[in-house]
């Protein structure tokens, strides 16, 4: 016995459980043991200040559910047939939320494809190439709260620089953080210039560099002109990283949205920029609602694993038909 637990504490296995130790013992108390007591949460009323109350799947059900709007009369078989026009849902807000999430997700595909363009031009052979990767990649990993208060200056609507610049023209620049639409769209440009040239460029430029060069031979040899070689390889070739950073972006896309709109609008404005994150801000760490804030992440949770997985299910495939 006493060889065995020496060969044991000898052993590679037990040295490297040593090193995983400490940040297995991070997660359990630092992420498993919150989520859990988030799940015990979502259950209960709590304010932080009196003691919880269980609740069942009230929290859930002022989310969901939906009721009959008051005073409602059905007056003619019409009515029956377009109840829809009579039923509104318990919590406006969070549906609206969850709109203006996923209207903020529109930027997904403009961002993959301006980092794939910026890709193909930093992989080229070009004269300090290394120092142009450096220059756009810098917005990546730069301070939020300092690009938020560069766009802030930029979108002033009296003194801005995108405003000026359109007087210059001609052109009445609208008041861009004040205006339900123009601060949606503000917050995507502001997303889409600090990350364009970020971790997805990087990405889809290992990529580029991994496809076999003999394959762009061989197509020139069959005659194939640059976009057909753009089509018929590279996009093929580089199906497995779009798709991951296709997944990645969605995940991404439904958990942020909190910091761009705080420092920004507050959410505003009318809570046109507050996303599903902001909301669970607001009800946890503002109104203190945590049971509820509890359900909206758990929500939240179960949305973004439903999307990963159909991701997955389908997206998967066709990956890897194409990469074979």
């Amino acid at each position: 016995m006493k060889n065995k637990l020496s060969a044991l504490f000898n052993s590679e296995t037990f040295i490297g459980y040593c090193f995983i130790l400490p940040n297995f013992i991070g997660f359990l108390l630092f992420i498993s043991l919150p989520v859990l007591a988030s799940f015990v949460l979502s259950f209960v009323s709590w304010d932080i200040f009196n003691p919880p109350q269980f609740v069942g799947l009230k929290n859930f059900l002022d989310l969901f559910g939906f009721h009959m709007r008051p005073g409602a009369a059905f007056g003619s078989i019409f009515d029956y047939i377009l109840v829809w026009r009579y039923i509104v849902p318990n919590d406006f807000e969070f549906w609206y939320y969850l709109y203006n999430t996923t209207f903020f997700m529109l930027g997904i595909p403009l961002g993959m494809i301006g980092s794939l363009l910026m890709a193909i031009i930093m992989n080229r052979p070009l004269r300090g190439i290394t120092f142009f990767r450096t220059i756009y990649f810098l917005p990546s990993i730069s301070s939020i709260v300092a690009i938020a208060l560069l766009w802030r200056w930029i979108y002033n609507p009296d003194y801005g620089l995108l405003n000026t610049l359109l007087a210059y023209m001609g052109i009445q620049g609208p008041a861009w953080l004040n205006h339900p639409v123009w601060a949606r769209i503000s917050l995507i440009i502001m997303g889409l210039w600090s990350g364009i040239g970020g971790y997805n460029m990087l990405l889809y430029l290992a990529a580029l560099q991994g496809i076999p060069q003999h394959l762009y031979e061989a197509s020139e040899i069959d005659g194939a002109n640059a976009w057909q070689k753009f089509i018929h390889i590279t996009v093929p070739m580089l199906s497995p990283t779009t798709f991951f950073i296709f997944v990645m972006s969605v995940i991404g896309g439904f958990q942020g949205g909190f910091q761009s709109a705080y420092l920004m609008t507050r959410g505003g404005p009318g809570g046109a920029t507050t996303t599903i994150e902001y909301y669970i801000y607001n009800n946890a760490f503002v109104w203190f609602y945590m049971g509820k804030a509890s359900a909206l992440a758990w929500f939240l949770f179960v949305i973004i694993f439903a999307v990963t997985l159909f991701n997955w299910k389908f997206g998967g495939k066709k990956v890897q038909y194409q990469y074979m």
